[in-house]
């Protein structure tokens, strides 16, 4: 198992970090994809990802941090995407349903990530959240399909799922797929093609069903996969290994 998308630098994890990522190989996930959000837990990340050979990061700068940016930004992520074992520009994007950062400003310090990921050849880790048709129009005008990408805990429409995949982008699948009141995360599962798909956890956030509210962890990846595989009518394994090697593929373990 492969998880895509955590923040194992979230304070939430300073009582047991340590111990929680070494459960997290006892449970079988074969690498951890540590998504940073603004300068500092992009140094973390790479922190994490120096600590633990399993461990691997993504730098970028969350919408909610895009008011923050300035000149120094980005030389900061400049030196860190110089790191080994940085394999993404993320977590970048837009975020409308909380508006931390003006809409203006998300988009340009997307745009420049976007930008900054296509210079390195990295693909990038996309946040999107009440914020479809910018994210889409943003994508296409400033060539993200030349590095691709993923739209982590995708949240979209079947319709939406189908333009992603036309710009050559995976969805990012985590807990809400497996929510009992989950419509739409259940019908894109279904739509796209299972080597297309990448399972996450968003950890500390959004654990599945049965342990909905408790802090997540990767060890939760196995209900994310026994959801695809039900949808899909396929058996467990078969989810295992598409999408780890579909992880394998976009962040080139």
């Amino acid at each position: 198992m492969i998880d895509s998308h955590a923040h194992y630098d979230d304070e939430r994890f300073n009582e047991d970090r340590h111990e929680i990522l070494q459960k997290c190989v006892d449970e079988g996930v074969s690498h951890i994809v540590n998504a940073g959000t603004d300068v500092e837990s992009s140094y973390a990340s790479v922190s994490l990802a120096d600590k633990y050979p399993f461990v691997y990061a993504a730098v970028g700068v969350h919408p909610h941090e895009a008011s923050g940016w300035n000149d120094d930004t980005l030389s900061e992520l400049k030196k860190l995407a110089g790191c080994e074992k940085v394999v993404a520009i993320g977590e970048i994007g837009l975020d409308y349903h909380y508006d931390f950062s003006p809409r203006s400003v998300q988009k340009e310090v997307f745009a420049r990530q976007i930008d900054f990921a296509r210079s390195l050849k990295k693909p990038v880790i996309v946040h999107n959240r009440e914020s479809h048709q910018d994210i889409l129009d943003i994508l296409k005008s400033e060539k993200a399909y030349e590095v691709g990408g993923v739209l982590h805990c995708f949240s979209g429409s079947v319709e939406m799922a189908k333009q992603v995949l036309d710009l050559g982008f995976m969805i990012g699948i985590g807990g809400p797929v497996t929510f009992k009141k989950a419509v739409k995360p259940v019908e894109v599962v279904r739509y796209v093609p299972l080597d297309m798909l990448l399972i996450e956890t968003d950890c500390p956030y959004l654990s599945p069903e049965p342990v909905r509210g408790r802090r997540n962890w990767s060890g939760n990846l196995k209900y994310i996969l026994e959801k695809i595989a039900q949808i899909k009518g396929i058996d467990y394994k078969e989810a295992e290994m598409a999408t780890t090697e579909n992880a394998r593929q976009l962040f080139k373990f």
